[in-house]
Formats: C-alpha cells, sequence, structure tokens
C-alpha cells in the first residue's frame, strides 16, 4: 500500500513564487483537510520547480493540477511505500 505521495512541477519562466503560492493556497488546504492526512513538506528546486511530499496512513490521493499558464511542463506525480528513515 502506498503512503508518501511526491509531486513535483517545473514552473514557467519567472512564475516559481506565483505556482508556490498556488500551491500553498490551494493544494495544501486540500492536503490538511483529506482524512488520513499525516504530514507534508513542500520544496523549492533549480529549474523554477515546485516539489510536494505528502504521508498519509492510507493510499494517498492524487494533489490537483495548477493553472496552465504557471506551468512550463505538465505536473508529475507518483505514490510511495514508506521504507525506512535515516538520521544522524
Amino acid at each position: 500500500m502506498s503512503d508518501t505521495l511526491m509531486w513535483e512541477v517545473r514552473a514557467a519562466p519567472g512564475r516559481q513564487q506565483d505556482l508556490l503560492s498556488w500551491v500553498e493556497a490551494t493544494a495544501v488546504p486540500e492536503l490538511t483537510a483529506t482524512e488520513q492526512f499525516a504530514g507534508a513538506d513542500v520544496y523549492l528546486g533549480g529549474q523554477d520547480r515546485v516539489v510536494v511530499i505528502a504521508r498519509w496512513h492510507a493510499t494517498p490521493p492524487r494533489l490537483p493540477d495548477p493553472p496552465e499558464e504557471l506551468l512550463a511542463r505538465p505536473v508529475a506525480q507518483w505514490p510511495f511505500q514508506h521504507h525506512s528513515t535515516v538520521t544522524p
């Protein structure tokens, strides 16, 4: 059973902050309203990427797609099953 979702997208040139704002205003509230939600991390990466790693106590739902004008390419999202945690 999958319990983690990786959601990754590349923003249109110069639109990373707009995409991040959309993630924080739309996608994150949808995550937190989902039953069995366990937590999420939002990352910013090179080439205007935004990544969300979200965890559930059940099979994760898909996250919504942002408005097309914010995107350089379509969203990619994959469900995973947590295997282990490494700490210092």
